[in-house]
């Protein structure tokens, strides 16, 4: 059994570092009134756990009767076929329709109806970024009509992707990366289930906190493999992606002041490898700390980290943060 499902969260007190956030779910759901949500976050923070344990508290066992969860991603990428294989969506399928028309009667057939033993149902998007412009759209008009029987849930690790009506009808409840000491007390934690003798020693643990970045998610998985491969960590050999090679030469073209190369390298990874501004942060943040260890660069990847907590436009942060780094940094 994987580590992350063992230790999955199952009640508020189990979700750690993001008090405030929970403590406005609970309230939510010890209130009976849920307004339409915008989860966001990193991965691996807490935020599908979060909606699980508040839908649970809303609905009690019979909360999976009253939520109906659309896996975004998978969804837009099959398009027509996950609709048409879905067993929950048989009865309303129409094979001479496209993606959007089922998709959007789906959507209104099921927000139309209230549910027998709730005042409202609730709708959940995991990895909401991936919904087309189209869809949102759709979505916004079916938000508005049928809110007295149905709630909707954006769960995403990029909120800048939603369109701004999306978001004005939704409260936005951010979750922020977990700290070291928080992933670290965690796995130490976890530790104790495990016998003495396959322990990690504090220095290892050190290594898999600083490697997973505030993504308890990738902490446990880490740990999980370490104890049961009983191979050393090497945080190093986990770093050489091509992500992490593509962020390096960004730098170096920063270093050289070549601010159109660099810029074009990150929007490269933006475009085609669907990172968010957020993972590219990450990314150089890792790729700093190996190959600069330059508080300077940390500061100005810190500014426009926060920036893009206020759903920023990525690109242009981005783009204004290597002409930042140019100017006050290697000049």
């Amino acid at each position: 059994m994987f580590w992350i499902e063992k230790y999955r969260p199952v009640t508020f007190d189990q979700i750690l570092g993001q008090e405030r956030v929970c403590e406005v779910l609970r309230r939510c759901a010890a209130t009976k009134n849920l307004p339409h949500l915008v989860v966001s976050g990193p991965p691996g923070t807490g935020k599908s756990a979060a909606v699980e344990v508040t839908l649970r508290e809303l609905y009690g066992d019979t909360w999976q009767d009253n939520v109906t969860i659309f896996r975004t991603s998978d969804l837009m990428e099959r398009g027509k076929y996950a609709l048409e294989s879905d067993e929950r969506f048989l009865h309303l399928y129409r094979s001479d329709e496209s993606f959007l028309s089922n998709f959007k009667h789906i959507i209104s057939s099921y927000a139309s109806i209230r549910p027998i033993n709730a005042e409202f149902k609730v709708m959940l998007f995991e990895d909401a970024h991936a919904l087309s412009h189209d869809i949102q759209h759709a979505l916004r008009r079916t938000m508005e009509r049928y809110s007295n029987t149905c709630r909707f849930i954006f769960c995403t690790t990029q909120a800048s992707t939603l369109i701004p009506p999306i978001k004005s009808r939704c409260l936005p409840l951010f979750f922020t990366p977990l700290s070291r000491d928080i992933i670290r007390d965690c796995l130490n934690t976890i530790q104790n289930d495990i016998p003495e003798p396959d322990r990690v020693s504090d220095d290892e643990t050190g290594l898999i906190v600083a490697a997973a970045g505030g993504d308890l998610r990738k902490a446990i998985m880490y740990l999980q493999v370490r104890v049961e491969t009983k191979i050393p960590f090497n945080p190093d050999t986990l770093s050489r992606t091509d992500t992490q090679e593509e962020a390096c030469l960004a730098l170096h073209a920063m270093k050289a002041k070549d601010i159109v190369a660099a810029q074009k390298r990150l929007q490269d990874l933006m475009i085609t490898q669907g990172l968010s501004g957020r993972e590219i942060i990450s990314t150089l943040l890792q790729v700093t700390e190996r190959e600069y260890n330059d508080p300077e660069i940390v500061t100005r990847l810190a500014d426009t980290d926060a920036r893009l907590t206020h759903a920023g436009n990525e690109y242009l942060q981005v783009n204004a943060m290597v002409a930042t780094i140019v100017a006050e940094v290697f000049s």
